[in-house]
C-alpha cells in the first residue's frame, strides 16, 4: 500500500489526492484551514473559491472549454463537482460556490483513503509527496520552501469582484441577457449612456484605494486586473473590456448602449449577483460610493466588497521537472497556482497530472501527457526554460501549432479533434 502526503486542500490539492485514492494510495492530506485562515478565505471548506465563482467558458472549441473536456476524460473530481453545482451564466460555467465546496469537501473526507489533517505544514514533506498550497501560501511553509528548493519566491497579486445582494437591485433599470444571445438571459446587464459612463470613469480613476500591506507592490496578472488600474489605461479601455456592450440591446431604447456592467450569479438561488470584470483593491467605502453611480446599483447592498490578496508561484522553470515533479527532490511535486499555472481548472489539471506521474512512479508506469493536450502543454510550460517566466492560463498558443493553413475557428475545432484523440488513448492506458 502506497502512502503519499499532499499539502494543501484547494482545487489542486483534493484534485491529487481523490486521483492517487482512487488508484488505491493512502493519502495524507494537510490543509491548515479553518485553524489557521488565509487573507481572501472565508470558512474551512476544502477547495473554496476566493475569486469569481466562474471556471470559464464551455464552448468545446474553446480553450477552455477543451480543458474541461480533457478533465472529464480523466475522472476529474474537480469537474463532476462543477457540473453538479452549476449556475446560468451564459456561455460560461459558474458554480454556486458553497454548494460546489460542500461537495469536494464531502467526497474527500468521505473517502475511506484519505485521511484530512487540519493542521499546518511547518516542514518540507518526504517523497513521496505533492504540495499544493496555492496562491496564499503560509509565510512560514513558504519560508521552508525557500531554503529546500533554494530560489525565491515570486508572486503577483489578484484582485475579486465584489458581490452584492439581489434584492438590493433596481430591476426597472437593468434588463437580462447574454451578448449576441449566447446561452439566454444568464446575466444582469446595467446600461450606461455616455453621460452616466463618463462621471463613473472620473469617479472610479479617482477613488482611494485600500492602504497598502508592506508587502505590496504594484505587480498585477494581467488576466485579472484591478477594475481602476485597467480604467487608468485610457477612458475607453473599460467600454472596449469588461463595459463591452456589443451584442447586447436595452428593450426599454432598442438601443446599443454606451457601456454595460454585467452581473452574474453568485448562488443557484439568484440572491447574490458578482460585478463581472470589477476586480478592485478600492477602499471599502469607494467600492460602495463608486460602485453605487452604476444604473440599477444605486441601493446596492455589498455581500462581499472586493479584496487585493497575494498569489506566490515559484520560478517553476527552474525547479520543476516533468510533469511538476521538483528537479532536485525525486517523488516530491509542486500543483496548482503555486507551480505557475493561472486559474481554476489549470490548477485542478495540474493536481490531477502530478498525481497520476506520482502514481506511476510507485507503480513502474511511464505517464506520458501528449503535448497535443492542453493539460500536457500546460505541464511543458512550466517546466521549459524561460528567463521571464509568468503565470499562465490554458490557450491554443501552448499547443503544437496546426500545419493546415484554415480559419480560426476551423482550427480550433482541430486543436480539439486532436487533443481528444490524444487523450482517450491515454485515458485507456490509466484505466484502473
Amino acid at each position: 500500500m502506497h502512502r503519499v502526503t499532499v499539502v494543501g486542500g484547494g482545487l489542486a490539492g483534493c484534485e491529487a489526492a481523490w486521483q492517487l485514492a482512487a488508484r488505491g494510495c493512502k493519502v495524507s492530506l494537510m490543509e491548515m484551514r479553518p485553524h489557521k485562515m488565509t487573507p481572501a478565505h472565508a470558512s474551512g471548506n476544502l477547495a473554496e473559491l476566493v475569486c469569481s465563482n466562474s471556471l470559464g467558458a464551455l464552448n468545446p472549441d474553446s480553450a477552455g472549454g477543451l480543458l474541461k473536456a480533457e478533465l472529464r476524460e480523466l475522472s476529474s473530481l474537480i469537474m463532476a463537482c462543477a457540473d453538479a453545482a452549476q449556475v446560468p451564466a451564459g456561455g460560461a460555467l459558474a458554480v454556486d460556490r458553497e454548494k460546489f465546496a460542500g461537495l469536494i469537501t464531502a467526497k474527500i473526507t468521505e473517502n475511506v483513503n484519505i485521511q484530512v489533517r487540519r493542521e499546518l505544514c511547518t516542514e518540507f514533506p518526504l517523497a513521496p509527496a505533492i504540495i499544493s498550497t496555492g496562491p496564499l501560501t503560509d509565510e512560514g511553509f513558504a519560508a521552508v520552501l525557500r531554503e529546500k528548493i533554494g530560489e525565491d519566491m515570486l508572486f503577483f497579486y489578484d484582485a475579486a469582484s465584489p458581490i452584492i445582494e439581489a434584492e438590493s437591485i433596481d430591476y426597472s433599470k437593468v434588463f437580462w441577457g447574454s451578448r449576441y444571445g449566447k446561452g439566454g438571459e444568464d446575466y444582469l446587464n446595467c446600461p450606461m449612456d455616455y453621460e452616466e459612463y463618463s462621471h463613473f470613469y472620473l469617479e472610479l480613476t479617482g477613488a482611494r484605494i485600500a492602504a497598502p500591506k508592506e508587502f505590496e507592490r504594484d505587480f498585477y496578472f494581467e488576466r485579472c486586473l484591478p477594475v481602476e488600474v485597467l480604467a487608468k489605461r485610457g477612458p475607453k479601455t473599460l467600454v472596449f473590456g469588461p463595459l463591452k456592450p456589443v451584442g447586447l440591446i436595452d428593450p426599454r431604447t432598442g438601443k446599443q448602449p454606451y457601456a454595460v456592467v454585467q452581473l452574474r450569479r453568485e448562488d443557484a438561488s439568484s440572491s447574490m449577483f458578482n460585478l463581472v470584470g470589477f476586480q478592485t483593491n478600492l477602499a471599502w467605502g469607494e467600492q460602495k460610493r463608486v460602485f453605487r453611480l452604476i444604473p440599477g446599483l444605486e441601493q446596492a447592498e455589498f455581500s462581499r466588497f472586493g479584496v487585493m490578496h497575494r498569489n506566490s508561484f515559484v520560478n517553476s522553470p527552474r525547479v520543476l521537472a516533468k510533469n511538476y515533479q521538483l528537479r532536485e527532490f525525486p517523488g516530491v511535486y509542486i500543483a496548482g497556482q503555486l507551480a505557475g499555472v493561472e486559474g481554476y481548472l489549470e490548477s485542478t489539471g495540474s493536481g490531477l497530472v502530478a498525481a497520476l506521474d506520482l502514481w506511476g512512479s510507485l507503480t513502474g508506469r511511464v505517464v506520458e501527457l501528449p503535448p497535443e493536450t492542453l493539460l500536457g502543454a500546460m505541464a511543458a510550460y512550466v517546466s521549459r526554460q524561460n528567463s521571464d517566466f509568468q503565470p499562465m492560463n490554458a490557450n491554443f498558443g501552448l499547443l503544437p501549432p496546426i500545419a493546415e493553413n484554415l480559419p480560426k475557428m476551423q482550427r480550433r475545432q482541430k486543436y480539439s479533434e486532436r487533443s481528444r484523440k490524444k487523450l482517450l488513448l491515454l485515458a485507456r492506458n490509466l484505466t484502473l
